[in-house]
């Protein structure tokens, strides 16, 4: 049996705690499913600039070029915040997205029935919802050029690009237009077009891809309203395709209609076949090493790298039956319980515990 490599990357704060509860997951459910797993860590974001001085050394992304797939945790902290921005941890992060090509997040956003009630929307409007945030996510204002800050006249200012080509708008259109075709067939392309000659172009193009899928229906929204409704109204979405810095906003707005940001898995995939796999939330230094971390949105992405990296689709489904398992027996991590609610409340291992208890059911 070849064996998968899996680079573990699991950065800062409740990084190391979440990515060890997903790791175990994969250990225990790949023997179940003919797979063979053989995972390496490796340091990125503050962990790496203590350790090395840099955010991300070369021979890491050497080694996630090498992998099947890279699993990772968060980066970041107050720690390091009062670095220059081009050092900071968060770097370490675009960095290895950008030069493992993975230029389409995914980012699904399902209210799982037991925890309709731990949304701050009501019940009835969150209910059902499940919808696939895809954000492009090698362009726009995070890369652009030019981009800096400097002094005009006595006055500091700052500047930064949005820019798209063609090809970049299309392809991530067409993964869009694939999710949607296994879904509910309907997809909504985010845009600022009334402004922004960046968004003229999205529509254009997205419009030109449609063609290809006239099985999928496809509508235009504007931003502001968008979130709008994503808080009215969520249910109406299936698929969501937008640029970067809309994507990475929207997509939290959609993390919190499911109750919580520890409940949001994410893979970012690219042409070459390597995927990078992370829960949506950040490193959460306020409670890291607490053992309070919520562990389902990384064990969810790990669901998700066996089905997009190892094509692993019954034991992704294992995964996600276990994890829906575990909130109808009513297991809850803080997060997942609303302000004023008695209800007992269990740690990022037991959370785990409770997980694997279930997959070997």
């Amino acid at each position: 049996m070849e064996q998968a490599r899996i680079v573990v990357v699991a950065g800062d704060g409740i990084g190391p705690e979440v990515t060890r509860e997903a790791q175990r997951v994969l250990e225990a459910v790949a023997p179940k499913h003919g797979l063979a797993l053989a995972f390496e860590e490796h340091l990125i974001g503050g962990a790496s600039i203590d350790a090395h001085g840099t955010p991300l050394r070369d021979e890491v992304v050497a080694r996630a070029r090498q992998s099947q797939a890279v699993l990772l945790g968060a980066v970041g902290g107050p720690k390091w915040d009062a670095m220059p921005v081009a050092t900071r941890p968060e770097k370490g992060l675009l960095r290895i997205r950008k030069e493992l090509g993975l230029f389409a997040n995914l980012r699904p956003a399902t209210v799982f029935p037991a925890l309709a009630g731990a949304s701050t929307l009501r019940p009835d409007v969150v209910s059902g919802v499940d919808m696939l945030v895809v954000r492009e996510l090698t362009g726009g204002l995070y890369f652009g050029e030019p981009r800096g800050r400097s002094a005009a006249g006595g006055k500091r200012e700052a500047r930064n690009t949005m820019v798209y080509d063609e090809d970049e708008v299309a392809r991530i259109a067409r993964v869009a237009f694939e999710a949607a075709r296994g879904r509910r067939k309907h997809v909504t392309h985010v845009h600022k077009a009334n402004v922004l000659e960046v968004s003229q172009l999205w529509v254009e193009v997205v419009d030109e891809v449609a063609k290809d899928f006239p099985d999928v229906a496809l509508a235009h929204q504007l931003v502001d309203s968008c979130a709008m409704l994503l808080v009215r109204d969520p249910g109406r979405f299936d698929v969501i395709v937008t640029e970067n810095l809309f994507g990475d906003i929207l997509s939290d707005e959609a993390a919190q209609i499911t109750g919580s940001l520890g409940m949001l898995p994410s893979a970012s995939l690219g042409a070459g076949g390597i995927g990078l796999y992370e829960p949506v939330h950040g490193s959460a230094p306020d409670i890291a090493g607490k053992d309070a971390a919520n562990p389902l949105a990384a064990i969810l992405s790990a669901a998700m790298l066996l089905e997009h990296s190892l094509a692993a689709h019954d034991a992704a489904r294992r995964v996600r039956d276990a994890v829906t398992a575990v909130l109808e027996a009513g297991h809850r991590t803080a997060d997942l319980v609303l302000p004023g609610e008695q209800r007992p409340t269990i740690g990022c291992r037991a959370m785990g515990d409770r997980v694997l208890e279930a997959l070997a059911l």
